[in-house]
């Protein structure tokens, strides 16, 4: 028997429940976050970039992909982006971008794990503004609330 995996039984409307508590978590750490210390703005990060990828996932299970194929995906937002483009959800350029340089400059591995690439990790308000763009166009192109937790 094939193991189950968690949230291969979620709904898209669960998982965009999820993904606005990541979300509104994200907005609410960056008050945390000290000018010239890296570190101190990586929690809000972690749960900005989960709540784009929560949120991409969401809207790929409303459009009929099967969790298998979502899982697949790893962590990689420029396919997720691509597979949105696909199903209708239209970025600012310079949201696509981003979503591909998250992905290229691994910076959801960076910032779990290395302090040290600081440096390289994209603006938080530049960050912050990929995930509100991500969401208010999911939100449009699902109807689905995702203020209430399922």
């Amino acid at each position: 028997m094939r193991p189950i995996y968690p949230g291969t039984d979620a709904s898209a409307e669960q998982v965009l429940a999820l993904a606005e508590e990541y979300r509104a978590a994200a907005h609410h750490l960056l008050q945390r976050g000290q000018r010239g210390n890296p570190a101190t703005w990586a929690p809000a990060r972690l749960l900005a970039l989960q709540a784009i990828e929560l949120q991409l996932n969401g809207l790929l299970l409303y459009r009929g992909l099967e969790p298998a194929a979502i899982r697949a995906l790893q962590h990689d937002l420029a396919r997720r982006c691509a597979l949105a483009f696909a199903f209708g959800i239209v970025l600012r350029k310079r949201t696509a971008d981003h979503l591909r340089a998250l992905h290229d400059g691994r910076e959801y591995l960076t910032t779990r794990y290395a302090p040290e690439c600081a440096a390289s990790w994209s603006r938080i308000n530049r960050l912050m503004a990929t995930l509100d763009e991500v969401s208010c166009k999911v939100a449009k192109a699902t109807g689905l609330p995702v203020n209430n937790p399922a």
